[in-house]
């Protein structure tokens, strides 16, 4: 073990400069990679930008479903058809039927 040792300290005092330029060069991609703008924080970024782009045109969809639906509220055709589905109102002469899913 301490031979070995020997013979690295050796070679780093030998190669100073290639062995400066290898650590240089080391510290550069770690600084790449993972530094607040490095590569990895790019690629977790990216995935956020594309999830939040997804869900704002969810979030478009639901607005302009829900504007369209304020619009045609107090339509009497929108106000029958509400009363009808949610409180099971009915006309005089028909018979409801009620089907309830499992």
């Amino acid at each position: 073990m301490k031979k070995n040792l020997a013979a690295i300290w050796e070679y780093i005092h030998a190669n100073p400069k290639k062995i400066l330029f290898l650590v240089a060069v080391a510290y550069f991609f770690f600084w790449i990679l993972f530094d607040d703008f490095g590569l990895v924080k790019r690629i977790r970024m990216e995935a956020d930008h594309i999830r939040l782009l997804d869900r704002q045109k969810n979030e478009q969809k639901k607005i302009i479903d829900n504007e369209l639906r304020i619009k045609h509220a107090r339509d009497p055709d929108s106000i029958e058809k509400a009363a009808r589905e949610r409180y099971n109102f009915r006309k005089p002469d028909e018979t409801l039927f009620i089907i309830r899913e499992k």
